[in-house]
């Protein structure tokens, strides 16, 4: 019986893990993985872990039967995959687990603006009836223009179509039979920004990516689009909504993202209770006066966060295990 040591698990997730995964001993650690830590388990055939635990020399030479890493998130910097090819490690990934519940946040932060649904309940709860000032306006004959066409944007891609929406895309690496599907165009960057009613963000951030809108290129937006942005908060200079703001370039904006999240590696770190960080201060004061815009709606970076998404991330895992052990790895990263 292989023996599988999983790491920075919360209660529920052990449980889960438990019930799902059989025929292996199964040993579960509340701390990170450590070298300290690792001299406990040097009979381990198989280590899960978060983004908190480096696989690295140093700790695979304390875990030396160790054949199988596999990391319950998308991103797999902490895995030095080098190491474990030289070690004939096989490591593996979460490669996806939020796809449409993104897109579906995304949407419903767009739904929210259209049909002014927080002022709405807020005066209702208030006893207050009134219309004045709720009129919204169609999502049908809009065009949405969709930055990033990977899995979450071919999914809002999918929406904003369902919804009667024009649909035009921006994407480094252009997916054409995703656009014959869908039936919209790709075009620069510069012209989705010069026709489009709404700009939904799906990228992750790179150099590349970073500030891809800025203050410098806002004006280019057309005048009173809807900015969504459920991707990564360094997508957008804060410094740019203001402006947008300001100079009506924007209407009104739907944000699951903050500038200074601090370089959070992955949406799970925001569920757990170790997470803590620091900001820019003058970023934070940005934040400040997005959080009082009346057409600023910012939720949590909750957009990943509902139930299926966090078992799909466990489920994936479970899958990566079983297949290694059936001699059929899947989702390797080495």
């Amino acid at each position: 019986m292989s023996k599988i040591v999983f790491f920075e698990l919360e209660d529920w997730e052990t449980a889960y893990i438990k019930a799902h995964l059989k025929g292996h001993d199964l040993v579960f650690v509340e701390k990170r993985l450590t070298e300290g830590v690792a001299d406990k388990y040097s009979d381990a055939d198989a280590v899960a872990v978060f983004i908190y635990s480096p696989i690295n020399t140093s700790i695979l030479s304390k875990l030396p039967k160790v054949k199988l890493v596999t990391t319950m998130s998308t991103g797999f910097d902490h895995v030095d995959l080098d190491a474990c090819r030289k070690k004939n490690i096989v490591a593996c990934n979460v490669p996806a687990y939020g796809d449409n519940t993104v897109a579906e946040h995304a949407m419903c932060l767009l739904l929210a603006i259209a049909r002014k649904l927080v002022p709405s309940v807020e005066r209702t709860r208030k006893g207050d009836f009134s219309l004045d000032g709720l009129r919204g306006f169609d999502l049908k004959g809009k065009t949405i223009g969709i930055v990033g066409t990977g899995k979450i944007g071919r999914n809002m891609a999918h929406f904003a179509e369902a919804f009667g929406m024009s649909v035009i895309a921006f994407d480094k690496f252009p997916n054409y039979e995703l656009a014959k599907e869908c039936g919209f165009a790709y075009v620069s960057l510069d012209a989705l920004f010069a026709q489009s009613d709404v700009i939904s963000l799906h990228l992750p951030e790179s150099p590349e990516t970073h500030h891809i809108i800025n203050k410098d290129n806002v004006r280019k937006i057309r005048k009173g689009c809807v900015l969504i942005n459920t991707a990564r908060g360094g997508l957008v200079e804060t410094e740019a909504i203001l402006i947008g703001l300001k100079e009506k370039i924007f209407s009104a904006c739907g944000i699951d993202v903050l500038e200074e999240e601090c370089h959070i590696k992955e949406e799970k770190e925001l569920v757990l209770e170790s997470f803590h960080h620091t900001c820019d201060m003058k970023t934070m004061l940005q934040t400040h006066m997005l959080l009082l815009q009346p057409n600023v709606i910012i939720t949590p970076h909750n957009a990943f966060n509902s139930s299926e998404a966090l078992v799909r991330i466990l489920d994936t895992t479970i899958d990566n295990i079983n297949a290694f052990f059936a001699n059929v790895p899947k989702n390797k990263i080495t």
